[in-house]
């Protein structure tokens, strides 16, 4: 199962992308983590030690110029459009009580899209990832979905946006919706966070109900205490696992 999580920044993605990965892992699926948020948190939150070794690939520079055949003081007009990348992931990501992780790190952006060596090796990464592996694949990623692009859509099983209430994180729904749909992935589905009673269920499921609703998560203060704290807070809020566990148990029967 190949499961793209979006929404915009402060919902708690990371947070229901971690329990998800640690959910599968549990269940004795084997589970390939990817950190592609510029905002890179997934290791953290998944209580990876020793994170700095975690080099984000997009700044793997003598990595980059050696598989896509560029070289320092080139122009970059030409480089290796289909890289190797099938031994990245062992060889570039770390493993955590059955979990591997991988850290994409940011696509570069430009006019009319941005063809360079860098976006090259990610999207070839991208595309191993999704369409050659057997493992389970949580992949966290910003409002955007700029690592998704029509060769990979396919492999994708579900997009899940992580909403909480209000109306700028309700909006950055339909617009991650808008930007999926223009690369063909209509598999899609809303993850509530943050959630304090009934009202706030009723309202969102109002305001988004042409959305596939996967789940509600509770607003728990102790997450709040774990993070100040410098605790877990994947073991933080009993409520907030079960929650998570439950949407679990939805897309496993789904898949």
């Amino acid at each position: 199962m190949k499961i793209a999580i979006s929404g915009k920044g402060g919902v708690g993605k990371t947070l229901v992308a971690s329990l998800l990965a640690r959910a599968f892992s549990r269940a004795d699926y084997s589970v390939i983590a990817i950190d592609a948020d510029p905002d890179t948190n997934l290791a953290a939150t998944l209580g990876f030690p020793k994170t700095d070794r975690l080099v984000p690939i997009s700044e793997m520079k003598e990595l980059i110029q050696e598989r896509t055949e560029t070289r320092p003081g080139q122009s970059g007009t030409y480089f290796k459009m289909n890289p190797r990348v099938d031994d990245l992931p062992e060889k570039y990501s770390l493993k955590h009580e059955g979990i591997r992780l991988l850290v994409m790190g940011q696509m570069k952006r430009g006019g009319g899209g941005c063809y360079c060596p860098e976006n090259s090796l990610l999207a070839a990464l991208m595309a191993h990832l999704l369409l050659a592996r057997d493992e389970v694949v949580i992949l966290d990623m910003a409002a955007g979905i700029e690592h998704l692009g029509r060769g990979t859509v396919r492999a994708v099983d579900k997009l899940i946006i992580v909403v909480e209430p209000g109306r700028a994180s309700l909006e950055t729904a339909f617009r991650v919706r808008k930007l999926a749909a223009d690369i063909g992935l209509t598999s899609l589905a809303v993850v509530a966070n943050k959630i304090h009673d009934q009202e706030e269920e009723k309202a969102i499921s109002a305001r988004l109900g042409n959305f596939e609703i996967l789940g509600f998560v509770p607003y728990d203060q102790a997450l709040v205490d774990a993070d100040i704290n410098n605790l877990s807070v994947l073991d933080a809020s009993q409520p907030v696992s079960d929650a998570v566990g439950r949407i679990f148990n939805k897309l496993v029967a789904a898949g």
